[in-house]
């Protein structure tokens, strides 16, 4: 079970690839493998939720020599939220991707992306982390490039040339952790760091780290990339990045912060407080001065990473349980957002506020679709992106940090005035003169952000639930030994 999440991509793709012209096969193909890739996903979270973590060593070599796949909680909960993102994306694409794009190979890259997700979820190996990033970022250098536009173009240079930065600093810091500890074998290697006495190099290896997951996350101050290229693909790619690329790179700070933060504690603590509030306050700052609705929304998944780092830097059981339900509730409510903003875009043919309005009249139901995440980004009860931010707050002011919880209760405010923003100029004011005549909308493109917005009340109404796998999940973060026991077979420190 542990092997489908990702050799079920990669069959899919290789299917795909010699199918692209039936383009009827492949839009009914992805749409049935992405189901099945969620109840692969489903059946595995069940499964650690109930027997505990799970592990694999591919071709029976035994860690830490072999190759390890290993599932938790948090693994899990991430794979399920991202199988099911790709299900959405998948009902929207054929309404909203041209067939010349979808035949020139959109599918097979949209499942290479994911084996390297789930890749990146999966593995218990450090340098097969780094091989399951290129993977991914190799399908995402040319999603953000299809098509061949020049606004396509500009955005991948930018993309591509920060993303080889970050992986040099990568391998860089895997070179200085080898050459330290012999391992790469991310159990192997927790566990040898809580007996050495002396570790020269390891912070300095482990900035280097920090610097690589920071651009993959967009943290501030390696975010710029992000904003200057996420609005140039057509928006099912812009919301499948949103849901799902960013989010690897906070995965893989949880994992690695857990794992291997066991000297200069304190420090790391106050440098990722001060980094989250940076994050948080520069990305809704520039959210705010934007009149784009797909920079708008690029620069809050900037400001909501923040928050995210908040609870990770904070560290307690509580603040991490609201971290991993804040990942999940953002990355349902931002990919609704950016798919609700395309059917602005087919209504009336613009993302500029500016030529936009008087959608609330005309078409109240797409007002309904983008009011629903929206309002769950800002924080307004009973969504999801309410309970996220209050379980955060109430756990930064269990750990006594005032300054950072008040930065993001501020940060809130300055997010619900975004999303007002949106609606007032989109949706609420009276239609401009020179607006474009109304389009019809693609029925596909609606019911697909229709189901995510009912995902996104559901993960509201059942909060209570979906909060404790959260914290049983931060419980197996607080304490590595789980990690560490479940593959080295331990039976005990």
């Amino acid at each position: 079970m542990l092997v489908l999440p990702i050799i079920l991509p990669l069959l899919f793709m290789v299917l795909l690839i010699f199918t692209r012209r039936w383009l009827f096969f492949q839009q009914l193909f992805s749409l049935l493998s992405a189901v099945v890739l969620t109840v692969v996903s489903a059946l595995l979270l069940t499964e650690v939720a109930k027997e505990g973590i799970m592990t694999i060593q591919l071709g029976a070599w035994p860690a830490p020599y072999g190759i390890t796949l290993v599932a938790d909680l948090l693994s899990a909960i991430m794979l399920i939220t991202t199988s099911f993102v790709a299900v959405v994306v998948m009902v929207y694409s054929p309404g909203f991707i041209d067939n010349e794009r979808q035949t020139a190979g959109y599918y097979p890259l949209v499942f290479g992306l994911l084996m390297g997700v789930n890749g990146a979820f999966l593995t218990g190996d450090i340098f097969n982390m780094y091989v399951w990033y290129e993977v991914m970022l190799t399908s995402s250098f040319v999603l953000i490039a299809l098509g061949g536009s020049a606004e396509q173009l500009r955005g991948s240079v930018k993309y591509v040339t920060i993303s080889f930065v970050a992986s040099i600093f990568f391998v860089s810091a895997i070179g200085i952790l080898y050459g330290q500890a012999g391992t790469l074998n991310m159990a192997d290697l927790a566990n040898k760091m809580r007996t050495w006495e002396n570790m020269p190099y390891i912070n300095g290896a482990l900035m280097l780290f920090f610097v690589a997951f920071s651009v993959k996350a967009a943290l501030f101050p390696f975010f710029f990339w992000l904003p200057a290229s996420y609005h140039t693909p057509p928006v099912p790619i812009t919301a499948l990045f949103a849901g799902t690329l960013t989010k690897v790179g906070i995965y893989t700070m949880f994992r690695f912060y857990s794992l291997f933060v066991v000297q200069d504690v304190m420090f790391w603590k106050i440098f990722l407080l001060v980094i989250a509030g940076l994050t948080m306050s520069v990305g809704v700052l520039m959210a705010a001065s934007q009149f784009d609705i797909r920079k708008i929304l690029s620069f809050h998944i900037i400001s909501q990473v923040g928050y995210m780092v908040m609870g990770l830097a904070i560290f307690t059981t509580n603040a991490l349980a609201a971290a991993i339900y804040f990942t999940v509730h953002n990355m349902l409510s931002k990919t609704n957002t950016f798919l609700a903003g395309g059917l602005v875009f087919q209504r009336l043919g613009s993302y500029d506020l500016k030529y936009l309005g008087g959608l609330y009249k005309v078409a109240p139901f797409l007002a309904l679709i983008f009011f629903i995440p929206a309002m769950s980004l800002a924080g307004i009860p009973p969504l999801p992106g309410f309970f996220g931010k209050l379980f955060l707050i109430k756990g930064g002011f269990e750990a006594g940090e005032y300054l950072i919880t008040a930065v993001a209760i501020a940060v809130g405010f300055f997010t619900l005035f975004s999303m007002i923003k949106i609606w007032n100029e989109a949706y609420f004011k009276k239609t401009p003169e020179d607006a474009q005549k109304a389009q019809p909308v693609n029925r596909s493109a609606i019911a697909a952000t229709t189901l995510l917005a009912a995902a996104v009340i559901l993960l509201g109404l059942f909060a209570g639930p979906v909060m404790e796998l959260s914290h049983q999940a931060a419980m197996q973060l607080k304490d590595p030994y789980h990690y560490i026991n479940a593959i080295l077979k331990q039976t005990s420190p």
